[in-house]
């Protein structure tokens, strides 16, 4: 007898929870209604977070709660003076609402949306017959433009509101609330079944996000600045921790204002390039290569060639990027200078096989698992094929079309020992019955030797502190490792190159030995400027510093 009471009493105890806590705000919902039509579902969502260096959240896509003025226009016994009493309240337009308001045969008609307490308040103070008021939801970005293309937003697909890009469309069915019957008898809620409740609220929640705002704002603002310098098409960055995949930012410029904008039929200002489209990438994959050949034992940062400025394969002209000859160079000077010859020599060295081996182990070619929707993959079938041509040209980043994410998960793979990780912006959920869950990534294959990550983690820091910008961007305390990119863009019809149109891209991470942080910026067609140093390195530098300041990252040399 006393373990059934204690059962039930259980049983209640978990019921009750569920409806003062779990459902709490909805029943708190209905009972403000006392002055407002209860007609129709109330839009609910769950929140997402961004969340500070110092653990605190902070709300990136929340609800904002308010009301619609309606109309019964069958009820509307004078419409002029019903409008010049409203319209003292509400900014009405006097032809739309007359339009309205003259229908006899209609019953409902809204007038006006998104209006606060305060007015609503006045509305009902005036005790008009036909006019009312419902209570209304709607999804609130406090940030505005911060991370729109991340975030994505809500809107309406056909008659769905539902999840639209972004981390709002990739978790939509966890962020979705189904409306329910809060009308149902209170002893049959009580007893019904808990485990099918708990389930229930164990797939819905909010979004707990790695995006730290502070990071985002200034990521977002090096973005808009390089935009504006250089009229380019887009401009992207991310954040990152190249040991764990981490994303503290993800920015791309231009942005929009998730809290007012218009779908188009050209909605490319929603998409985010950095999943959903491929690059032939450039100059930034030449440290792969050469990490390649390092971890194969197939040349040393000593190893030389001696570069002629050109070489044919295939029938094809190969040149280094000003066509001139530095006659014998070490493999150092490869990377300082950018040499198309010296990672050819490097994959030649490899063999074009194994080289294609360790290229498609570095993720190429695959979706890399990013919390984001529509993410593709990479045009690496040059990789397989039976021409000498192809392989070179993949070497130095050309030929071959990676996703921005895959190819930071490759970069990555240099600076944290080997290893690939899984770029993720989602750090937990908090699930609706309470409870809360960190997400963690496994660790993926490990394609490098941690001593092949080393030696081009050394070699990537000798590019900084000696070649970009002839040494002048060189940290006293902080060891960056770093590399430009810039690469022709390939025609839409796949047949050649543009003349004028390029994929500029930079890499970098630090403390270099021990990295905090991977930032990769690309822009797409900046005008009257050809090398990516020229347009990139600022920005680089910029974020460097302010991440060491901002984090308090101790020097490390």
């Amino acid at each position: 007898m006393y373990g059934l009471v204690s059962f039930v009493a259980f049983i209640l105890m978990v019921q009750l929870y569920s409806l003062q806590v779990l459902k709490g705000s909805d029943y708190r919902d209905q009972a403000e209604k006392h002055y407002v039509t209860p007609q129709g579902g109330v839009f609910d969502r769950g929140s997402i977070y961004f969340k500070n260096k110092d653990g605190q959240l902070i709300s990136a896509a929340t609800l904002k709660t308010g009301f619609i003025l309606i109309i019964n226009p069958s009820l509307i016994v004078d419409p002029k003076d019903t409008y010049k009493k409203l319209s003292e309240i509400v900014d009405l337009e006097v032809d739309a609402f007359y339009n309205k308001a003259n229908k006899k045969d209609d019953t409902y008609e809204e007038l006006a949306e998104k209006l606060d307490e305060e007015t609503a308040k006045k509305i009902e103070a005036l005790n008009i017959d036909g006019v009312d008021l419902k209570k209304q939801k709607w999804r609130f970005y406090p940030g505005g433009e911060l991370a729109s293309r991340t975030l994505g937003f809500v809107a309406f697909d056909e008659n769905v509101l539902d999840g639209r890009y972004g981390v709002e469309k990739y978790y939509d069915d966890l962020l979705t609330r189904e409306g329910n019957d809060l009308y149902i008898n209170f002893f049959a809620e009580i007893f019904s079944n808990v485990k099918d409740r708990f389930l229930e609220g164990k797939k819905k929640g909010e979004i707990v996000l790695s995006i730290e705002p502070s990071v985002q704002l200034f990521l977002e603002s090096e973005l808009k600045k390089v935009g504006e310098k250089w009229n380019t098409d887009s401009a992207v960055g991310v954040v990152l921790d190249p040991k764990t995949g981490k994303i503290y930012a993800l920015a791309i410029d231009p942005g929009f204002d998730l809290n007012n904008f218009q779908e188009e039929k050209d909605n490319s200002i929603f998409s985010n390039s950095f999943v959903e489209n491929v690059f032939e990438m450039g100059s930034i994959i030449k440290p792969l290569t050469m990490a390649i050949g390092l971890d194969t034992k197939s040349v040393t940062a000593e190893t030389t060639y001696n570069d002629k400025g050109s070489l044919l394969i295939d029938g094809a002209k190969i040149s280094n990027y000003d066509g001139k000859a530095r006659g014998i160079v070490p493999m150092q000077e490869v990377l300082n200078q950018s040499l198309n010859t010296g990672v050819v020599f490097v994959m030649q060295e490899t063999g074009k096989e194994k080289f294609a081996e360790y290229m498609l182990k570095l993720g190429i070619g695959e979706e890399t698992g990013i919390d984001l929707p529509n993410e593709t993959y990479g045009l690496v079938n040059n990789l397989k094929s039976p021409r000498d041509l192809e392989y070179a040209t993949a070497s130095f980043g050309q030929g071959i079309a990676l996703t921005p994410v895959e190819t930071v998960r490759a970069l990555s793979a240099l600076a944290n020992g080997g290893k690939l990780i899984t770029p993720h912006l989602t750090e937990g959920i908090k699930y609706r019955v309470g409870l809360a869950r960190e997400l963690l990534y496994d660790d993926g294959d490990q394609v490098f030797k941690e001593s092949t990550s080393e030696e081009i983690t050394r070699m990537l820091v000798e590019v900084v502190d000696k070649a970009l910008m002839g040494g002048t961007v060189k940290m006293e305390h902080y060891s960056i490792a770093a590399k430009t990119g810039t690469a022709q863009m390939a025609k839409e019809d796949g047949r050649g190159y543009y003349d004028d149109k390029y994929l500029h891209s930079f890499f970098g991470y630090f403390p270099a030995y021990n990295p905090e942080f991977l930032v990769f910026f690309y822009i797409i067609n900046p005008k009257e400027v050809k090398y990516a140093s020229s347009t990139l390195t600022e920005p680089f530098m910029n974020t460097a510093k302010f991440l060491i300041n901002y984090y308090e990252i101790p020097p490390d040399r």
